[in-house]
C-alpha cells in the first residue's frame, strides 16, 4: 500500500462522496465557463486539503453532510484563489500544466474565479455552520493579505524571516489551517479545535518549505525552472537563513537585486549555487522536520489508529513527496 492509498484508507467511501459533489458543483449552462470548469476539473490534483478536513473529521467524530460542503467550500476557495494568482503572477504555467490564463485570458480567468469563489460561499452555507461561513470568510481575507504582503515586502531592504513566517501562514498554510479546522468544527468537537488548526498550520508551514526546497531544483515534472521564485523577486527560507546566518555582503548586495527583480539569470544561478553551498537546503529540511513532529504530537494518544496512521502518512507525504 502507497501513502496516499494509506492516507485515504479510513475515508474511501467519503471522499468518493466528495469527488462527485466537487465534480457537480463545476458545471454551467453556459458553454465558455462550462469549457474553463471542465478543464479545471481535468487538471485537478490529488484533493490533499478536502481529504485533510475529512480525515479530521473522522478523528473527532462521524463525517457528515455539513464535513463534506465544508471540504467542498474550502476546495472551490483554493481552486479560485490558484486561478486568480496566475493572472497576478502572469504565470503560463500551473504545476507543469497551462494555466487558465494561458488558454483564455485574464478576463475569462478572474470572471471563472469569481464564480467559483461564490459557488464556495454558496456550499459553506449550505454546511449549516455560521462557524464554517466564517471560517472560509477570514480564509479569503488571509489568503488575500497574505498575497499583499508579499508583494510590499519585495521592496524591503531586510532578510526577514518573521515577514516569510507570516506570508506562509496567510498563505499556503491557512488553507490546511481551514482544512483542519473545518473537519473539527463540522462534527461539533469544539474542545480539539484548536488542536486541529494548530495541526493544519504546522503542515501547512513544512508544505511551503518542501515547495521552497524545490525552487533550487529543475524539474519540469513540478512545473517550475529552478530559481523561478527568485525570478519573481522572492526569497524563501533556505536564502534567508543563509543570508542572516553569514552576512557576506556581496550576496546581500545581490539579493537585493533579486528582490528588486534587477538580477540577471546567471546571477540568480550564482545566488542558488551560495544558498545551496552554505547549507540552506539542510537547514530548511530540519526546520521541516521539526513542523512535521510538531503536528504529530498534537495528536490525541486515544485515536483510532488507522486515522491516526492515515495522518502520520499525509504530513510524511507532504515532505517526501517529489513535486
Amino acid at each position: 500500500m502507497d501513502k496516499l492509498q494509506q492516507i485515504r484508507l479510513p475515508i474511501v467511501k467519503e471522499f468518493e462522496e466528495f469527488k462527485s459533489l466537487f465534480d457537480a458543483s463545476l458545471q454551467s449552462s453556459n458553454p465558455l465557463l462550462s469549457e474553463v470548469l471542465t478543464y479545471i476539473k481535468q487538471r485537478n490534483g490529488k484533493m490533499m486539503r478536502p481529504i485533510l478536513t475529512l480525515l479530521m473529521a473522522k478523528l473527532f467524530g462521524e463525517i457528515n453532510y455539513s464535513a463534506l460542503h465544508a471540504a467542498l467550500s474550502l476546495e472551490l476557495l483554493h481552486t479560485a484563489s490558484l486561478v486568480h494568482d496566475d493572472v497576478v503572477d502572469e504565470s503560463d504555467k500551473r504545476r507543469g500544466q497551462s494555466s487558465v490564463n494561458a488558454i483564455y485570458n485574464n478576463k475569462v480567468s478572474v470572471l471563472v474565479g469569481d464564480y467559483m469563489l461564490a459557488t464556495s460561499l454558496k456550499h459553506s452555507a449550505m454546511t449549516g455552520s455560521i462557524r464554517i461561513v466564517d471560517l472560509v470568510a477570514r480564509l479569503g481575507q488571509n489568503l488575500a493579505e497574505g498575497e499583499i504582503i508579499q508583494l510590499t515586502n519585495i521592496n524591503a531592504s531586510e532578510f526577514s524571516e518573521e515577514v516569510y513566517y507570516d506570508v506562509i501562514r496567510k498563505k499556503t498554510a491557512a488553507l490546511f489551517t481551514a482544512s483542519a479546522e473545518a473537519g473539527a468544527v463540522a462534527v461539533n468537537s469544539d474542545e480539539m479545535v484548536q488542536n486541529a488548526r494548530l495541526f493544519g498550520e504546522m503542515i501547512g508551514i513544512a508544505f511551503q518549505i518542501k515547495d521552497d526546497i524545490f525552487d533550487y531544483y529543475s524539474s519540469g515534472e513540478i512545473g517550475k525552472p529552478t530559481g523561478n521564485d527568485m525570478s519573481e523577486g522572492k526569497l524563501t527560507l533556505p536564502a534567508l537563513h543563509v543570508l542572516n546566518t553569514l552576512g557576506d555582503e556581496k550576496m546581500c548586495q545581490l539579493a537585493l537585486r533579486i528582490k528588486s527583480l534587477d538580477a540577471t539569470d546567471a546571477e540568480i544561478s550564482l545566488f542558488i549555487d551560495y544558498v545551496k553551498k552554505n547549507g540552506g537546503i539542510e537547514y530548511a529540511r530540519q526546520v521541516m522536520v521539526d513542523y512535521r513532529n510538531k503536528a504529530l504530537d498534537l495528536l490525541p494518544s486515544t485515536a483510532d489508529t488507522t486515522i491516526k496512521d492515515a495522518l502520520t502518512a499525509y504530513i510524511d507525504y507532504v515532505i517526501e513527496r517529489e513535486k
